[in-house]
């Protein structure tokens, strides 16, 4: 991606922080250092060191946050620990949640082998607990839309906790949906997210713009103003 490609993509940048919108496919974070991510990338654009915040997944688009400052990452990171920011997310699935809103607890874990979330038993020593709201917000073409509430911040947390009522997301045959999207995207979206300035605590909010890719588009009826 060249620097103007890449200037597209910012949605703020200040001294304290930058949001993105990261397109499905890009990595966040290079993994041994072996190939070029988004966390690089802006590294060079603004010329300073980048500490991660809000991650998602490589198939994923939407909001990404970085701070630019080491003071800033610890407050975020605490508001996190609190669960005082809001991260809003939709998802297109192939089979509708019963019932269509709903909270989900699950005890997760993680297998770093695998590259996998597990749902387990809550006595398992190394499961952690995670939680989030989902909403059916409307149903084109088979596809169903829904809205995320993330309480928790587990490793592919979204994806494992619909796989485990039945209702993978579109394209995540990882976590049991049927078949591959042909581009490689799967069909989660990091769509708002908001939290306090780490320079003043005023409240911030950002919001990704819906992806330009047909499925999505065919949705955006039902995506709430």
């Amino acid at each position: 991606m060249n620097p103007t490609g890449l200037k597209d993509g910012i949605i703020q940048s200040n001294h304290h922080f930058i949001v993105y919108n990261k397109p499905a496919g890009m990595a966040v974070q290079s993994v041994h250092h072996k190939e070029e991510s988004l966390e690089s990338k802006l590294a060079q654009y603004c010329k300073t060191k980048l500490y991660l915040i809000h991650r998602i997944d490589q198939p994923c688009s939407g909001l990404v946050l970085f701070t630019k400052k080491k003071t800033g990452a610890g407050l975020i990171n605490e508001q996190l620990k609190n669960q005082e920011v809001e991260r809003i997310y939709l998802a297109v699935v192939q089979t509708k949640p019963e019932p269509e809103a709903g909270t989900l607890h699950h005890f997760l874990f993680a297998h770093k082998k695998s590259n996998k979330s597990f749902v387990v038993d809550e006595g398992h020593k190394e499961g952690k607990a995670a939680q989030l709201h989902y909403q059916w917000l409307g149903t084109s073409g088979g596809n169903h839309l829904l809205m995320i509430r993330l309480k928790s911040g587990r490793h592919h947390q979204i994806r494992a906790q619909l796989a485990a009522i039945g209702s993978p997301i579109k394209g995540d045959v990882k976590y049991g949906a049927k078949k591959y999207n042909e581009d490689g995207r799967i069909h989660l979206h990091a769509w708002k997210l908001k939290f306090s300035h780490p320079a003043n605590g005023s409240p911030v909010s950002f919001e990704a713009p819906i992806p330009e890719e047909a499925t999505w588009q065919s949705l955006t009826a039902f995506v709430p103003s």
